[in-house]
């Protein structure tokens, strides 16, 4: 077999994406479009606030360059704060019924291989006018809480304003920073009070993630395999380790998110909605809880299942990432709904909740330059916020709802083909050799098992009988083929 180049790879990607009715790449038009946005006048209205004087700054990875938000908050009486989050304006330059518009409406989300990114829209626009900067004036959509002591969000708005990013951070060095393992990050002396936002933030953010855990969020620790160049030549697949700065920012994030479901709900306005329904297979969850002396109510009950986790995060700490990932797997996937309209000033009552983060009436709305549902919302929550009707009908919502799902899974499904066609021609020289392994999927299509060096998964295709989900084997790697992305195993 040789050796697999990363243009081998990525040729499997552009492939796999055809397959799976993913565009690979942007239309002629399309491109054009995105770059003569770059000519486009910035908008100017009275009705848009200039919030550029105050700290806001954004944590993403190193290599980010798409930035979705921003966010600023300021310590009030009795333990409040008043938190604001700044998401992109993208559609200031993506022209609904465009042909961008309608690349992104096809794939509905950015694909994320091993080979690269396939982005949801030109570059030109989500790497540089659509992104929020640092040092960059730029039109967004802020979302503006007030989150009490106790972590609930007691008032919410949404408006739009003009932000300017102080700082670019880093998930890796603010989370060493706040856990005192590293020095502050360089900005920190460079931007006044940028230090305070950092602690306030951390602060509202626990106290978001409690009031949700007090409802039954699940408290997970899933690990995702990153794949690491060297040279250009990939050398491994290794665990992408969450950290304090990433729960920080996605505990920020999901409050967001519900804030403008809840905006498009008063405003009576018709929107979509991001769900996870009761657990594909809960009764394996019991099961599971039940090897670890825990009974779990024979019907779905989050708060249960959490207090579970708590106590398997604290009794096995080395071993909960393994358990988080099964129970994730046992939930099964969100989905996309289309919430039909209330009645003027009825903030609740769709019945669309999410059982994983417990909470009611979820919209997503802070990534609009890589998920099409976040654009669509952002259309929705300016025109409730100009006064004008909605963009969108009922019926294309629904439409849009389930267009977006199944393109969601498509997209998993290039980016698991990649990652294992990159596995297997890590794997090559291997044959023979027996690895500690977790059944990550058990059904009528195959069993499939995960190993942790590299991070990666494949199918047993002998000895398989009696494994399920949550299980742990020994398995030994029987062939590998990187053309097909396939990784056989044998039970060992």
């Amino acid at each position: 077999m040789n050796p697999m180049n990363p243009i081998n790879l990525q040729q499997i990607a552009i492939e796999a994406m055809l397959t799976r009715g993913l565009l690979p790449a942007f239309a002629p038009q399309a491109l054009q479009e995105a770059e003569n946005a770059r000519q486009a006048s910035p908008e100017r209205s009275s009705a848009i606030l200039d919030l550029r004087h105050l700290t806001w700054f954004s944590i993403d990875n190193d290599d980010t360059r798409d930035l979705d938000q921003l966010s600023v908050a300021q310590a009030l009486p009795d333990g409040a704060t008043r938190l604001l989050v700044a998401v992109a304006d993208v559609d200031t330059k993506v022209t609904q019924g465009g042909a961008v518009d309608g690349h992104a409406a096809f794939n509905t989300t950015s694909v994320y291989t091993a080979a690269g990114v396939f982005p949801m829209l030109p570059e030109v626009l989500s790497t540089d006018l659509t992104s929020l900067h640092e040092g960059q004036e730029r039109l967004s959509v802020v979302v503006e809480m007030q989150v009490q002591a106790n972590g609930t969000v007691s008032m919410s708005s949404v408006y739009r304003a003009t932000v300017l990013n102080r700082a670019k951070l880093t998930y890796d060095s603010v989370s060493a920073w706040l856990d005192g393992e590293a020095p502050p990050p360089p900005q920190l002396a460079s931007v006044d009070g940028l230090e305070d936002q950092l602690r306030l933030h951390d602060a509202v953010a626990g106290q978001l993630r409690q009031w949700r855990q007090t409802r039954g969020a699940l408290n997970v620790n899933t690990l995702s395999a990153r794949p690491v160049f060297e040279d250009g030549q990939l050398v491994d697949l290794r665990p992408d380790n969450k950290n304090r700065a990433k729960d920080l920012i996605a505990d920020l994030m999901i409050a967001a998110n519900g804030a403008t479901a809840r905006y498009l709900a008063e405003k009576g306005f018709a929107s979509l909605r991001r769900l996870l329904q009761a657990p594909r297979r809960w009764d394996r969850i019991v099961t599971l809880a039940a090897g670890h002396g825990v009974q779990l109510p024979a019907t779905p009950d989050a708060p249960a299942l959490d207090l579970y986790l708590s106590a398997r995060r604290l009794a096995d700490p080395g071993g909960f990432a393994d358990l988080s990932l099964a129970v994730v797997k046992l939930l099964g996937s969100g989905e996309y709904a289309a919430a039909p309209a209330a009645a003027a000033g009825a903030a609740t009552g769709t019945g669309l909740g999410h059982f994983g983060l417990a909470v009611n009436d979820y919209a997503h709305s802070t990534a609009p330059n890589r998920r099409f549902p976040d654009l669509v919302t952002q259309r929705l929550l300016k025109a409730a916020i100009a006064g004008q009707a909605s963009p969108y009908s009922p019926e294309q919502l629904t439409e849009i709802a389930q267009h977006c799902t199944l393109q969601e899974d498509n997209a998993s499904k290039v980016e698991r083909q990649v990652l294992k066609a990159a596995g297997a021609w890590l794997l090559h020289g291997r044959i023979g050799e027996v690895f500690d392994a977790l059944v990550t999927g058990a059904a009528a299509k195959g069993t499939f098992v995960r190993i942790h060096s590299p991070m990666l998964e494949g199918r047993v295709v002998r000895g398989f009988e009696g494994l399920d989900v949550g299980d742990t084997a020994r398995v030994r790697l029987l062939a590998v083929d990187a053309e097909r992305s396939f990784i056989d195993f044998e039970r060992s």
